[in-house]
């Protein structure tokens, strides 16, 4: 019974069903689960970061060459959870957008407009039958200069836009969305702003909490975007070892 009561309704992207909804799109949020990783993203005052897992699929594949962090413009990149031929596609569309707007007005798009123009065009594939929702989730953190302060947002498969303070996408995203608001929310109330390293750290740590694990540097994967260095780049495997190393010691 269950399956008939979609019949029809989940077969088309641009119908709904009696209840007002689109499955395809709802089937496309399931998709971004399919990877099995979870990535957070966490804005503080003078930095935003981007972690989430490193899984090599087979061990005769070279590490180097897998990766869900992705560089958009100078300023601003991303990391992609989800199925990874969709986001590879959705960052091309992004670097487009960014190249094209650099080179009609002279200079880089900021991370808010670069993020609400991924989410219009994720919108459009909702409502086109020649086109299907991408299975993946993306968390764009950039420093936005035209307000001198670190950006994060995450856009889904529907099209949405949101900034956030912290969020993370993928199989934990409830668990990790509740650790983050507990620890800034905390944070708040004690008035508090978070250094680079802490903001790095509160990152790491709701992505090791939210799995139970203990993780190698060569199993995740950090980026970060600061007011010192106001440039979208992935740590390398020492840098995050040392981050690792410090949350062991205070641990």
């Amino acid at each position: 019974m269950a399956n008939q009561r979609g019949t029809g309704f989940d077969r088309h992207i641009t119908i709904f069903s009696p209840e007002g909804r689109l499955y395809q799109v709802e089937y496309a949020f399931k998709a971004v689960n399919q990877g099995g990783i979870t990535s957070v993203g966490v804005r503080g005052k003078d930095c935003a970061v981007v972690v989430t897992q490193k899984k090599v699929a087979d061990k005769l594949i070279d590490a180097a060459s897998v990766t869900r962090m992705f560089k958009l413009t100078e300023k601003s990149g991303c990391v992609m959870t989800g199925l990874i031929a969709d986001s590879r596609a959705q960052v091309k569309r992004a670097r487009q957008e960014a190249s094209g707007f650099k080179y009609k007005f002279g200079y880089e798009m900021c991370p808010d407009i670069l993020a609400r123009r991924v989410g219009e065009i994720n919108q459009v594939y909702t409502q086109v039958a020649a086109m299907r929702p991408l299975g993946c989730s993306m968390l764009l953190a950039g420093w936005d200069e035209e307000i001198d302060e670190p950006a994060l947002y995450k856009i889904d498969p529907s099209g949405m836009v949101c900034g956030f303070r912290g969020c993370s996408a993928g199989v934990k995203s409830t668990e990790a969305n509740n650790y983050l608001e507990k620890k800034l929310r905390k944070k708040h109330d004690q008035k508090v702003e978070m250094t680079s390293t802490e903001t790095i750290h509160l990152a790491i740590n709701a992505l090791a909490t939210v799995l139970a694990a203990d993780f190698k540097p060569t199993e995740i994967e950090v980026a970060v975007v600061t007011r010192e260095r106001p440039v979208f780049h992935t740590l390398t495997e020492s840098e995050t070892d040392h981050h690792l190393t410090q949350i062991a010691e205070k641990s």
